[in-house]
């Protein structure tokens, strides 16, 4: 009935799928702002604010992690699963829960097909509600191994076996879904040297941000595999590993060189690569830090803020361009320098409309960051590299912060909750959601070179 009624009401609005998507974040994150503002989500004499309730309920929602506010010491472990509920209603997105629902019922009509399609970046509609399942099935295991693993560390830490289990339970979804909320006060700076807590926290944080088309790709490989059968990845998969592992691995290296001598000088050579390891994953899209960014030098902030930028892969659960958007503007670049009229990856050209549409995405994000980070420097005090971090971690949806989130002022925290918004749904998404309807033109001027460069 809900599911029913849902579409019905959604499709007398007579909105684009895309603009259904950015609703329906407005509509969670405005029942999560009101269930926040609740008594019974705040701990005795704690107040909170609409505006800080609206930041809170965005960062959760939006898988980003900054916060204005403690959320241990503010919210009552009802407000902590709110939070939570919507860490995870954002991680999967709440069409793919509406369409899960809708498989549930009945088959989805095709208008209802083609929201999922634009929900999760997938180009087919075929297979979508297979998709979907594949969506829940995953992401409900990998957490659930997660949180096991997690409770079996923590097993000896905690007095109490319930906390245990609400802790590994919370943080496990807060990994996965790369929202970079923490119930610890100083994120996971006491775990910096733990080479086991380190490596589960990025192995969620670096699955949750490889995109569940990514994921389900290489599963059916391996189970052809498996059955000796021929299989091979597709193109996407193969760029999306690709980039990522270049980027965990760059991002590592480059951290350890700059802060072998500054923030990392007293530690041991393996806890230095440790500790940048996990700080090269995080801040693509998880937001969680086991050492002090305010510390870190500019130039490590520079390399963090073009992670930031990059973020994670399409269908995943971080923001950010994206690394297949940023892998075939790598291409593009090298098919210029070679002379090539095409862009050529694994023995496949890509379409031309790919390009077009990877440069609108990189144009649109800059153009949008930076006015962004122009009315953050009139409205806040605080220096240029702590706002442009700020944007670009909200952007991310990372959650990565030099310190400045609780001191912004209300127009401050209303610029970085739409930054928030809309680096989860997509700047091009968000930019075709708020412009009518895209014309295909029936005709075509005459072509004349203009001089470049």
């Amino acid at each position: 009935m809900f599911k029913e009624n849902f579409f019905k009401a959604i499709g007398k609005l007579g909105l684009k799928p895309v603009q259904i998507v950015v609703l329906s974040f407005v509509i969670v994150i405005s029942i999560g702002t009101l269930l926040l503002l609740l008594p019974q989500s705040r701990k005795p004499g704690m107040n909170l604010s609409i505006v800080n309730a609206l930041f809170t309920a965005a960062s959760a929602t939006c898988v980003t992690g900054l916060t204005v506010v403690n959320i241990s010491n503010t919210f009552t472990l009802f407000g902590q699963l709110i939070i939570l509920t919507l860490i995870q209603i954002g991680g999967l997105g709440l069409m793919t829960m509406v369409g899960f629902f809708s498989i549930i019922l009945r088959n989805m009509s095709l208008n209802e097909s083609l929201i999922m399609r634009d929900t999760l970046n997938y180009e087919t509609l075929d297979k979508i509600g297979h998709m979907l399942v594949s969506i829940l099935l995953i992401t409900f295991t990998i957490e659930l191994i997660g949180a096991t693993s997690l409770y079996l560390f923590w097993i000896e830490d905690f007095v109490s076996v319930k906390k245990t289990l609400y802790f590994s339970v919370f943080h496990a979804v807060s990994a996965f879904c790369n929202a970079g909320f923490s119930l610890f006060q100083n994120s996971f700076t006491h775990y910096n040297k733990s080479s086991a807590f380190n490596l589960i926290i990025t192995s969620l944080i670096i699955l949750g941000g490889l995109g569940f088309i990514v994921i389900t790709d290489v599963i059916k490989v391996v189970n052809l595999k498996l059955r000796k059968k021929p299989a091979r990845l597709k193109v996407h998969t193969k760029l999306v590993l690709i980039v990522s592992i270049v980027l965990i691995i760059s991002g590592t290296l480059i951290l350890f060189f700059f802060e072998n001598k500054n923030l990392l000088c007293s530690y041991s050579i393996k806890e230095k690569l440790m500790i940048s390891y996990f700080q090269s994953v995080t801040a693509r899209t998880a937001g969680f830090n086991t050492i002090n960014v305010c510390g870190l030098a500019n130039v490590s902030c520079l390399i963090l803020m073009i992670l930031m930028f990059i973020g994670a892969s399409p269908g995943s659960t971080g923001g950010g361009i994206k690394t297949s958007t940023f892998g075939i503007a790598i291409l593009s670049l090298r098919s210029f320098i070679q002379g090539r009229q095409r862009i050529e990856i694994f023995k496949r050209s890509l379409p031309r409309h790919s390009l077009n549409k990877v440069f609108g995405i990189i144009f649109v994000s800059a153009m949008f960051i930076t006015v962004c980070v122009v009315i953050l420097l009139t409205t806040e005090k605080a220096s240029f590299m702590d706002i442009l971090f700020e944007e670009m971690s909200a952007f991310g949806t990372v959650g990565l912060s030099r310190g400045i989130t609780s001191s912004l002022s209300t127009p401050g925290k209303l610029v970085i909750t739409i930054t928030m918004l809309t680096g989860r749904i997509g700047p091009l998404a968000m930019a075709l959601a708020v412009t009518g309807k895209r014309r295909r033109a029936i005709y075509a001027y005459p072509e004349e070179e203009v001089i470049l460069g």
